[in-house]
């Protein structure tokens, strides 16, 4: 009988240390998402499941082009944490025309585009302390363009990879 309590002791408290490293490293470290929507497409497929870190990106500037997770705007009329590409930087005016979206006033590339923007944007400046996110499916997504910009202190982690489905498993391009 003794042998037996022992057993579930030992059971019991690696399945709390378990979770508890588990909740520490979801909360803090890393966290994991799926993609509900196509707003991102072709980059990112519905249901693909991400890695974001959550730590280590705020070691160096957010880029234009990094894909981050963030939470909702107020006003946006979303609930859940979305996922959007980084496209204007605090300071940056930024105007979508002609199908482009211009930067301080020259036309940037966007090899990961699902198609042209088919509306006009802008001239807007970004402030100091935000960003401008949109879709790669730009006239499928509900982003900056339609609810504005994000807050720096919504962003809640940098995509790192994906890690599911297995043959498009790795870094996101």
């Amino acid at each position: 009988m003794k042998k037996y309590l022992r057993t579930i002791l030992e059971w019991g408290i690696l399945i709390v240390v378990a979770w508890v490293l588990s909740f520490g490293i979801r909360t803090y470290l890393i966290d994991t998402r799926i993609v509900p929507t196509g707003s991102m497409l072709p980059t990112i497929q519905l249901q693909d499941r991400l890695i974001f870190d959550k730590v280590f990106y705020k070691n160096k500037p957010l880029q234009r082009g990094d894909i981050i997770m963030f939470t909702a705007p107020e006003g946006s009329g979303e609930h859940d944490d979305l996922v959007k590409r980084i496209i204007g930087l605090p300071g940056d005016t930024l105007e979508v025309r002609a199908g482009k979206v211009w930067i301080n006033g020259e036309a940037i590339e966007e090899p990961y585009l699902k198609e042209a923007p088919e509306y006009e944007y802008g001239p807007i400046q970004i402030p100091e302390g935000a960003y401008l996110v949109f879709g790669d499916n730009r006239n499928n997504s509900k982003d900056s363009h339609v609810w504005g910009f994000v807050p720096e202190e919504n962003i809640e982690g940098k995509v790192l990879l994906r890690y599911w489905p297995l043959e498009r498993w790795g870094a996101l391009k």
